[in-house]
């Protein structure tokens, strides 16, 4: 069976709501779409560092118990794990307080086996890191010369906002390397002070890339590819409980979806059919319905369960 390789920080997520916390889980990114993936029983491995405290060991033994590989998750004898604050508001949306060291990020790992039609997916401020820019772009040169479909989300928090200029080059690469982008309309925000999805694509990613998917809350998802290829998807409105892992379960999501419908790197490149486009992004706005219905950062178990792969 295709797997799934997720590359990505791993940070502690602490979550308040009216000024007190309420919850504390594992979480990031890429982290968070392989744990739903996981319990999708979508077979994985995660790439990665964490602290040598509890924190690090919670997060390594959380990523097996839900069928993730975590061997190539480092823990380095000097290092604190990453923590995230989360603030909730009135509409449960987050905003965020981030403890890293970035200076002292490392990242040593065996390349995993990847074989072609396989899926990457990276993204955050992991993705552009100037310090460990060498390992990242090692991984996705060898992801590309197996012919595995990369999947980008840009996910650049503001909290980053003043380093643009010096990861440009990387974001810049980044999309080179990707098959699939996926950002959101935060994230364009930052980046390049633009709220207009087609301002976006044409101005910044179709040169790179032309799979383009925008999301912007409980706005519509946009999606723009080859041909001039344009759609829209309504986004059911849903009692949330918290969105804080909205985008990393639409990412979750939609790679189940590239595996459920068999969408290989050929069948990308030849371009999707309309009616795969609306599969996907089906798949990906049902994984982020779900999350969003708890405190938690991946889709709960028993919706996992049900959407096993046989």
């Amino acid at each position: 069976m295709r797997k799934v390789i997720g590359i990505g920080e791993t940070v502690f997520d602490i979550i308040f709501k009216d000024g007190q916390p309420i919850g504390a889980y594992p979480g990031g990114s890429a982290f968070n779409a392989m744990i739903s993936l996981g319990r999708a029983g979508v077979p994985g491995s995660f790439i990665s560092e964490t602290g040598n405290d509890r924190v690090g060991q919670k997060v390594i033994a959380f990523l097996r118990e839900n069928g993730i590989n975590a061997d190539n998750v480092n823990v380095f004898p000097d290092s604190k794990s990453p923590i995230s604050l989360a603030f909730l508001n009135d509409n449960n949306d987050a905003e965020y307080i981030f403890y890293k060291n970035h200076p002292n990020d490392r990242l040593e790992f065996v390349y995993p086996e990847i074989q072609r039609d396989d899926i990457v997916v990276f993204g955050s401020f992991y993705a552009v890191n100037p310090v460990i820019r060498p390992q990242m772009a090692a991984l996705l040169e060898d992801a590309r010369k197996h012919g595995a479909i990369i999947y980008y989300d840009v996910n650049f928090r503001e909290s980053h906002q003043h380093e643009v200029m010096k990861i440009t080059p990387n974001l810049l690469e980044n999309l080179e390397y990707a098959d699939i982008v996926r950002g959101s309309h935060e994230d364009f925000k930052v980046l390049y002070k633009l709220t207009d999805c087609d301002k976006v694509y044409n101005s910044e990613i179709s040169f790179y890339c032309k799979r383009f998917i925008y999301t912007q809350g409980s706005r519509p998802v946009e999606l723009r590819a080859e041909n001039g290829l344009k759609r829209s998807y309504e986004v059911e409105l849903t009692d949330t409980v918290s969105t804080i892992g909205a985008g990393d379960n639409f990412n979750a999501g939609f790679i189940y979806g590239l595996l459920k419908h068999g969408i290989t790197r050929d069948r990308i490149e030849r371009g999707l059919t309309v009616e795969q486009w609306d599969e996907l992004i089906a798949c990906g706005l049902e994984f982020s319905a779900d999350c969003c219905q708890s405190l938690f950062n991946y889709v709960s178990k028993e919706f996992g369960k049900s959407k096993k792969l046989v």
